[in-house]
């Protein structure tokens, strides 16, 4: 018989609160143009975009987040002190070690949480999420911070004319804690490493440093078709497999949050899935961008600010980008 105690968590999670810092500058497709031959009409019909944020100096990845938890623990009423847990997914911060979180979780005055990094790209906040869930229920901590943040301008190279219109700045953040009804569905998630290729650092950063000079700094690049055929024709099977994991269909839905990636997918996952026209569809890639794992938490946020959701709503998030990853969820709105 075993002499480990069973764990005493609670019988479910829910995300009590979020919240949302985009950077003050606004960029507009015209500034895209200065160095790309194209025009604003083909960028908003390839993708979508006519704004995104770009951080200055002083946004930091750190800076970012720390705002947007502010807001996230207002908005759940919970105190900083009571974070048991931090978690935080992105790409875009370049000092390998320590971790962003532990930095984090200071500067908020959350005393001495769990803190950690995670990268899993465009999925990150999905795999925050299903971390965060299983830490409360299982009694590892009573309420967790997931942040995802990016600075994806420091990775956009705005000669390529593939992607330098896609990307920008921001960090959203949730608050998970206890519940004492299903408010998190089962998350269907995975990886398919084959496609890996698909999205990726142009160079190595070990590579970049051995170069004399001359090499341009590292930036994603994508094969845009590739990414495109995969997300409109698989992800909406994930994206179905996640309604079905959590017992419901796209009648029950009231909101659908899918990784703001691009207009396109956004619009083809809808036809895809046969979402009733009742339900909302978060679109905040248009004055956005591509912000990767603060893409979903910074459009649930904007949803609720501005009315188009509302607390209690029934919504399905799905991300998925680099490596190739992904990861798709039922939850109630905060």
């Amino acid at each position: 018989m075993s002499k480990i105690k069973p764990a005493k968590g609670s019988p479910y999670a829910r995300i009590l609160g979020v919240g949302g810092y985009r950077p003050t500058r606004v960029v507009p497709n015209e500034v895209i143009l200065e160095t790309i031959d194209s025009s604003d009409e083909w960028i908003r019909s390839r993708s979508g975009i006519a704004t995104r944020h770009w951080a200055s100096p002083q946004e930091t990845v750190a800076a970012m987040s720390v705002e947007a938890s502010g807001k996230a623990l207002a908005d759940a009423g919970v105190a900083p002190e009571q974070i048991g847990a931090v978690i935080v997914s992105t790409v875009s911060h370049f000092k390998q070690t320590p971790a962003i979180a532990t930095e984090i979780a200071h500067r908020i005055g959350a005393g001495k949480p769990a803190a950690f990094d995670i990268s899993a790209g465009c999925a990150g906040f999905g795999y925050g999420l299903t971390l965060a869930k299983g830490l409360v229920v299982e009694g590892s901590a009573e309420y967790v911070l997931v942040i995802g943040v990016e600075r994806l301008s420091d990775l956009t190279d705005l000669e390529d004319r593939a992607t330098a219109f896609l990307f920008g700045d921001g960090a959203g953040a949730v608050v998970i804690g206890p519940s004492d009804e299903p408010a998190i569905g089962p998350t269907v998630w995975g990886s398919e490493g084959d496609k890996s290729e698909t999205i990726k650092q142009t160079v190595p950063w070990d590579e970049y440093l051995g170069k004399d000079g001359g090499e341009k700094f590292p930036a994603i690049t994508q094969e845009g078709q590739a990414v495109f055929r995969w997300a409109v024709f698989e992800m909406a099977k994930v994206a179905q497999q996640a309604l079905d994991a959590a017992g419901i269909t796209a009648d029950d839905l009231d909101v659908f949050i899918p990784h703001q990636a691009n207009m396109r997918i956004i619009d083809s996952m809808v036809k895809t899935l046969k979402l009733p026209e009742h339900v909302t569809v978060a679109r905040d890639v248009e004055t956005t961008g591509n912000t990767s794992a603060a893409s979903i938490p910074l459009a649930m946020e904007r949803l609720l600010a501005t009315g188009a959701a509302k607390s209690g709503d029934t919504a399905l998030v799905i991300g998925f980008g680099a490596g190739l990853v992904y990861a798709a969820t039922v939850v109630t709105l905060p």
